[in-house]
């Protein structure tokens, strides 16, 4: 009975995930500047960034929380995530200046 609870949980945190991504997408879309002709094509769209930027930091709270801090898998985690954390600053700056371009949304909207 918890396994299918626990299954459900996730499927529906799933669902959830999906629409906040295609929210801030969707936001991001109406509201960024165009880009520039030149811009360089980015491989993800924002919300999927941002969405892998807090899945990797629940992932290195969690170990920090559960398992010994000195071990390197803890560091690793939140080194990981501190180079994701990098490459957003960058991308929204590079958004900003109007030198990067994101995937289109598709059929989503």
């Amino acid at each position: 009975m918890y396994q299918r609870h626990l299954a459900a949980f996730g499927s529906e945190c799933c669902c959830r995930r999906d629409e906040l991504v295609l929210a801030v997408d969707v936001w991001v879309t109406d509201h960024l500047p165009l880009p520039h002709p030149a811009a360089t094509m980015h491989t993800e769209t924002l919300g999927a960034v941002i969405a892998r930027l807090a899945e990797a930091q629940v992932h290195a709270y969690h170990l920090l929380m559960t398992i010994d801090p000195a071990d390197p898998a803890v560091h690793a985690a939140w080194y990981r995530l501190a180079e994701l954390v990098d490459g957003y600053t960058d991308l929204t700056t590079d958004l900003a200046r109007r030198a990067r371009r994101l995937p289109a949304l598709g059929d989503h909207r």
